[in-house]
């Protein structure tokens, strides 16, 4: 688990990849994640023509430090296995993770992991590809502890409030925003995922908000899943990538604080004290572990 890249995932934004002009816009946008998708966002008739538009954007385009992605179409599909031959074999090497839909159990990660083994080893990659998850099936929310640990590639767990809604019969106002349930209704299913993935050292991420103009409402989902340890969120519109930016990131602040209290425990801990007061707070190594969350990401998001 120690040698999974650590890799930023405050906004994941979606492109279609049947469009040269948004992945252009992908590439230069402010998102840190980018995911170009193969499988909702493209119509079947344009899915393997997008194959290659994708390919082209990986080679070509400048991403600077994004992480690139790429959602293929799930297991289930005839699209599946074409979708990973062709993008490993043209933009292998410029390819971060791929993106499983859809699954239902172990196996079908299994699936993919053993296609990548393969692929990389015909295209000698000097890379590993990584892999991200979409729990987005009742029965994956079932197995996710045992998706979770299915294999060393996995590097996040994703929640997929759509087409889980549709797989339970949840009654939605639109993707990402509850109705009439008085309460969280992804409360379990957030919950839930993080917890397996933190377990398994992995990245979790909340899924997408699809009425873009809400920005209130984007804002609320992205703090209700940042509270409970999940590290992003999906953009699916421009207008998404700065909230979500905002609310994963600690504020200055925040860092400055983290590493005030750091630096007093460390050296409270050199006079063999196993606790500090810090502002008239209380700081011991179980705090200690809390502002490591913090540094932690002001390391990986250079702030």
């Amino acid at each position: 688990m120690s040698n999974r890249p650590a890799r930023p995932r405050r906004s994941q934004l979606s492109v279609p990849g049947s469009s040269e002009k948004m992945l252009q816009k992908a590439a230069i946008s402010k998102a840190d994640h980018v995911f170009c998708d193969l499988e909702d966002a493209v119509a079947p008739s344009a899915k393997v023509e997008a194959r290659g538009k994708i390919a082209w954007a990986l080679n070509n385009l400048n991403w600077d430090k994004k992480v690139r992605c790429v959602r293929i179409n799930d297991v289930t599909t005839e699209w599946c296995h074409d979708d990973i031959i062709e993008i490993v074999e043209k933009a292998g090497s410029n390819l971060d993770t791929i993106m499983l839909t859809k699954p239902y159990s172990a196996a079908d990660v299994i699936f993919l992991d053993r296609m990548l083994n393969q692929l990389e080893k015909k295209h000698k990659l000097e890379r590993r590809i990584g892999i991200e998850v979409l729990i987005e099936e009742v029965q994956a929310l079932q197995n996710v502890e045992e998706i979770s640990r299915c294999s060393d590639r996995l590097e996040c767990l994703i929640f997929g409030m759509g087409d889980y809604s549709g797989s339970q019969g949840i009654d939605l106002k639109s993707i990402g925003e509850a109705g009439s349930y008085p309460g969280d209704i992804f409360h379990y299913a957030r919950f839930r995922i993080t917890m397996a993935a933190r377990a398994a050292g992995l990245d979790a991420v909340d899924g997408p908000y699809a009425n873009f103009k809400n920005e209130e409402g984007f804002r609320t989902e992205a703090v209700r899943a940042r509270s409970l340890g999940m590290v992003g969120k999906w953009a699916i519109h421009p207008s998404q990538i700065d909230p979500a930016l905002e609310v994963f990131s600690p504020t200055l602040e925040q860092v400055s604080r983290a590493r005030k209290v750091s630096a007093a425990y460390k050296e409270a801990e050199a006079k063999g004290l196993g606790a500090v007061q810090v502002d008239g707070v209380m700081i011991d190594v179980a705090v200690l572990r809390i502002v490591g969350n913090t540094l932690a990401k002001a390391d990986l998001y250079g702030l």
